[in-house]
């Protein structure tokens, strides 16, 4: 690390661990060694001021915000994350403010002829200089193209990404140093919360990405007429620059102006879950942020998507274990709950799997013979996260975002219309997907793209075993076997090999008495072997060693 990059990671340490005092979490402070870097202690001794009347939550939001772009962009984040934050610091974080005064137009018009290889006008035949809105990552202008189209141009603020990535790095130095020194952090394993997170914040800094994610997005929805994704000028756009269609409409969020332009509101309601949907159940690929200002409805009647900065990718056996959890919660199963539970998430080894069933049993009896209707989505996938964060189940980004995603539309809707059921529009989705599970033409096809697979594995399989019996004759392999209830484990195998040795011995036994019948039979000479009837007693002791070998075997009840 150079010089200059150690002053700026110094004066910006300062910043935080002050606004932690400054907020009342001057323990931490001290609890992480970071006392001296507190500029003044006049801070120490004021550090409750008037905030002792606001809560933990609300003191994090604005201690959020005070930090500026990056902690309120993170904040953002983490109210996706209601499988590891409390209810009521997720509610306070989603009120987070990202309007921030817009920066220059001068800088507007470096960066876009910076990133574009051009001056301004050589692109634009016209350029507003006011922008629509500004955020803490970038603004958005409207422009003319010289073809005369309408365009929606995002640029990204000058420097962000030096000042996101100081900011990241400082928080990675801090998460690590907070695992060495506190218990709790290393519980809920701050160091890797932080890097999600951040990995997630550079992902939306990357306006390349976005451009794919809006292409891929325009064709995965070709099939769905009344859905119209804005065309992306791939052209005039860069990592730093985004030239997208300029779309005009309503936000489904402006009620009333929907109503007073006659567009029914069940009938829009109906068109965004169905997208949102097939999105999630169909593609794999959705939105991961369709709140009512990023969803336009058109004069023409069809919906318009906006912003795709934020998006999730479901696995083909994700979507099938999400919909088995559904169909699990609906039909009252509670060890179809903790299996898709499981498989969607990381049920940890040291889990108290009684009281997980007894969880999950509490939360089973809340859809009880409960119309598919009236089941409120959002209120399920909280209560789903909460039973999860309780046992300490760690839920994939992805499924988390599937979460918000789901608790967002059904929020939507709902102001579109109370009535409607997003899960009645499911059910069909999940029906296909499941019948999809077992379609012979899918199976053989799915099996048609693994095989160059297994027969790679079928060639190499020869020399990795020789590898391993070499290493067995080297005596480099260590087996351990730990096997639960092992006394009654070798009891049982003492019992079977017991009997094993009673059927061997009456088989031997017969064979003899065999033996001897035949002998008296080709003889001609009675059964007597001195003067006892060894034929007649070795049959009646046979018989009697038959009936008990069946009697043990039927009261096993394993025949």
């Amino acid at each position: 690390m150079n010089v200059g990059k150690k002053i700026r990671h110094f004066h910006r340490y300062r910043e935080i661990v002050s606004a932690f005092v400054r907020y009342g979490f001057g323990y931490v402070v001290k609890d992480l060694g970071l006392a001296d870097l507190v500029p003044y202690k006049a801070l120490w001794t004021g550090e409750r001021r008037d905030l002792d009347k606001q809560t933990i939550a609300i003191r994090v939001r604005m201690f959020l915000e005070e930090l500026g772009p990056t902690f309120v962009k993170l904040g953002q984040l983490a109210s996706t994350r209601s499988d590891l934050f409390p209810p009521e610091f997720v509610a306070e974080l989603r009120r987070l403010q990202d309007d921030v005064p817009p920066f220059p137009f001068e800088d507007v018009r470096r960066i876009v002829e910076e990133q574009l290889g051009a001056p301004l006008e050589a692109s634009f035949a016209e350029f507003e200089e006011t922008p629509l809105a500004a955020a803490s990552i970038g603004q958005v202008h409207y422009a003319t193209l010289r073809s005369g189209a309408r365009v929606a141009v995002k640029v990204q603020r000058p420097n962000i990404r030096a000042t996101v990535e100081t900011d990241l790095e400082i928080l990675s130095e801090l998460s690590r140093l907070a695992e060495k020194r506190l218990e709790w952090a290393r519980r809920y394993r701050l160091k890797e919360m932080a890097e999600e997170l951040g990995s997630a914040l550079l992902g939306e800094l990357d306006y390349d990405r976005e451009r794919r994610n809006a292409e891929k997005f325009a064709v995965l929805n070709e099939a769905l007429p009344y859905v119209h994704i804005p065309a992306v000028y791939r052209e005039l756009s860069s990592g730093k620059v985004l030239t997208m269609e300029r779309v005009d409409g309503i936000k489904l969020s402006d009620r009333e102006q929907l109503d007073e332009a006659g567009r029914p509101r069940d009938d829009i309601a109906g068109k965004f879950v169905t997208a949102i949907l097939r999105q999630i159940l169909v593609d794999g690929f959705f939105h991961g942020d369709p709140h009512p200002g990023n969803v336009l409805s058109l004069e023409d009647g069809r919906i318009a998507l906006l912003d795709f900065g934020m998006v999730g990718k479901l696995a083909p056996e994700t979507k099938v274990h999400f919909v088995s959890l559904v169909i699990a919660l609906r039909g009252q199963n509670t060890d179809g709950i903790i299996r898709a539970v499981g498989r969607l998430g990381l049920i940890p080894d040291d889990a108290d799997r009684k009281a997980l069933r007894a969880d999950v049993d509490e939360l089973r009896e809340l859809y009880y013979q409960v119309p598919l209707s009236e089941i409120n989505l959002g209120d399920s996938i909280r209560r789903l996260f909460a039973l999860a964060q309780r046992h300490n189940i760690r839920i994939p980004s992805d499924m988390t975002l599937l979460g918000k995603t789901l608790m967002t539309t059904e929020g939507v809707v709902s102001a579109l219309d109370p009535t409607f059921s997003i899960l009645k529009v499911a059910e069909p989705f999940g029906r296909q997907l499941l019948l999809d599970r077992v379609n012979p033409v899918k199976i053989a096809s799915e099996l048609g793209k693994k095989l160059p697979e297994y027969a790679e594995w079928l060639a190499e399989a020869p020399g990795k075993l020789r590898e391993l019996l070499a290493m067995a004759k080297q005596g480099k392999i260590k087996l351990e076997l730990s096997i639960p209830e092992r006394e009654a484990f070798l009891k049982k195998l003492d019992r079977i090999g017991n009997r094993l040795s009673f059927s061997i011995v009456l088989l031997s036994f017969s064979i003899l008495m065999v033996g001897l019948i035949i002998g008296s039979s080709i003889s001609h000479q009675n059964s007597m072997l001195w003067r006892i009837p060894a034929i007649e007693i070795g049959f009646s002791v046979a018989g009697l060693m038959f009936v008990w070998l069946i009697y043990s075997i039927f009261r096993s009840g394993r025949f």
